[in-house]
């Protein structure tokens, strides 16, 4: 994922919507999600009282003792996190920016060319991290026997950091532990499309195991049930789940890539002259094919000619009717060379407006029309859906 081109502005506005920037760290932009502030009340609503009823002559600092918490458990997602980012610097791979939100943080990377054991590396950094902050914590405890307020929350950011950790390696995706189940069938198939989906598998399975270990036995065996426990399961396996079915739609997709070519998705096409009639254009196609794209003075595709349009025009008119009266203009750069497939052609088609590119040869000439549908259809196996609105104004 990319910053936004469009200059200071820009940048600046979309950080103000996504959260609040807590700066840089080794040059990694840190933003604090406002969602974060949902766990963190609900952590104060949850262990405040629970502290306090421990030690009832806390009195209301109780809750400010579990913001402390709160503020700890952001404070080891962060180290998470870099531990990530500063291994990926390793081998390159450019690090956009870390987000700590509802469900803890996650980094984004750049474009970056990865291999199984580099994948598996950057994601076990991160339970790494934790494993050392809580050995850190560990021994201050031991060395320093700490009590009061001290004490308490020294044991919590050992737990904390040690469930943060265990949690993080569980073999599925969207948990860092996916990645090596990622990476193990990448290494056995070449593929790593196919260890996504396997991870994302994975993943769900972990979500379906959760539920059966602490919500469905403790049912059956006619417990009763912890409400907070079972609202922390139903909220972490939704998330897990949610990531999980990303990630299988995501390999699935990735793996039909290659289907992705702008020769063979491209309908036949002509380029002629903007100052060409609407008489050459149905001499070149007079039965609405192939499809002609106009060309400006520079010889770039400049526009679509609309074959409905073309056929309303009175035969004793055409001569005299010019092509961009029949035509719609191309959206800026909305061209590609015909060669171009995969990542590469959808990650620039993405950056354009509009649902239909030129294609050229070497030479710069027109030969053929790709469609925004065609490539979606590649890619996914189904026809793109069309908004109403959308669908009106095609027509």
């Amino acid at each position: 994922m990319t910053e936004p081109k469009g200059g200071g502005d820009q940048t600046v506005a979309s950080g103000r919507r996504e959260g609040i920037s807590l700066g840089r760290i080794a040059g990694i932009r840190v933003v604090l999600a406002y969602s974060w502030f949902i766990i963190a009340a609900f952590t104060v609503i949850v262990y405040g009282p629970v502290l306090e009823g421990q030690y009832p002559d806390m009195g209301i600092a109780a809750y400010y003792v579990a913001f402390a918490y709160a503020l700890l458990l952001l404070i080891s997602v962060l180290v998470h996190e870099l531990a990530h980012a500063l291994t990926a610097k390793i081998f390159n791979w450019p690090t956009e920016k870390i987000v700590l939100n509802l469900w803890g943080g996650h980094t984004q990377f750049e474009g970056f060319t990865a291999t199984p054991g580099r994948s598996v590396l950057v994601a076990l950094a991160g339970p790494a991290a934790n494993f050392v902050l809580a050995g850190a914590g560990w021994l201050f405890i031991s060395a320093a026997d700490p009590t009061g307020v001290v004490g308490i929350l020294s044991n919590i950011f050992v737990w904390a950091n040690l469930l943060i950790g265990i949690f993080n390696v569980l073999p599925g995706l969207p948990l860092d532990g996916g990645r090596l189940v990622e990476s193990a069938v990448w290494k056995a198939t070449g593929s790593q499309e196919k260890g996504t989906v396997a991870a994302g598998w994975a993943g769900r399975i972990i979500v379906i195991a959760l539920a059966v270990w602490f919500v469905l036995l403790p049912l059956l065996r006619g417990d009763r049930p912890d409400v907070s426990l079972m609202l922390i399961t139903v909220l972490v396996g939704s998330f897990l789940w949610m990531g999980a079915s990303a990630s299988i739609q995501h390999g699935r997709l990735r793996g039909r890539l290659h289907l992705v070519n702008a020769a063979a998705l491209a309908e036949p096409a002509i380029g002629i002259p903007e100052s060409a009639t609407v008489a050459e254009i149905l001499q070149l196609a007079p039965s609405g094919t192939p499809a002609v794209i106009l060309c400006g003075p520079d010889g770039r595709p400049a526009g679509i000619v609309d074959t409905a349009a073309v056929a309303s025009v009175p035969v004793g008119a055409a001569a005299q009717t010019p092509a961009t009266a029949v035509s719609h203009a191309l959206s800026a750069g909305a061209y590609v060379p015909e060669w171009s497939q995969g990542q590469e052609l959808v990650q620039y088609l993405a950056q354009l407006e509009g649902h239909e590119y030129a294609v050229v040869d070497h030479r710069g000439k027109v030969t053929g029309l790709l469609r925004q549908a065609s490539v979606v259809r590649a890619i996914t196996g189904k026809e793109m859906r069309r908004s109403g609105r959308a669908s009106a104004q095609n027509r």
